[in-house]
């Protein structure tokens, strides 16, 4: 398994988190409790944790090339959700 994981500083870490999740629940299994949120991809897993100073975006596939494409849409879906702040930065480091 490859894993990497970013902090992004945002204020409103918690309200993206929430908007991801309800987002993506429509298709995917999603868990969402409190500031921390799961979503189980087909060939990946995304948990994001936030708290006050920003969102901590872990993501774990299968390989490394699912892992590089999952990173894409997990940084491009959040960057969407937070159009007002974007491009946010993601500062991706293996885990």
């Amino acid at each position: 398994m490859a894993q990497e994981t970013a902090r992004v500083p945002t204020a409103n870490g918690a309200r993206y988190l929430q908007q991801l999740c309800k987002h993506w629940s429509h298709k995917l299994d999603v868990q969402l409790s409190g500031n921390e949120g799961i979503v189980r991809f087909p060939a990946a897993v995304a948990t994001m944790t936030a708290d006050p100073e920003g969102l901590t975006v872990s993501v774990e596939a299968e390989d490394d090339e699912t892992l590089q494409r999952m990173k894409g849409v997990v940084a491009s879906h959040l960057d969407r959700f937070a159009f007002k702040e974007a491009p946010l930065p993601f500062a991706w480091a293996k885990a």
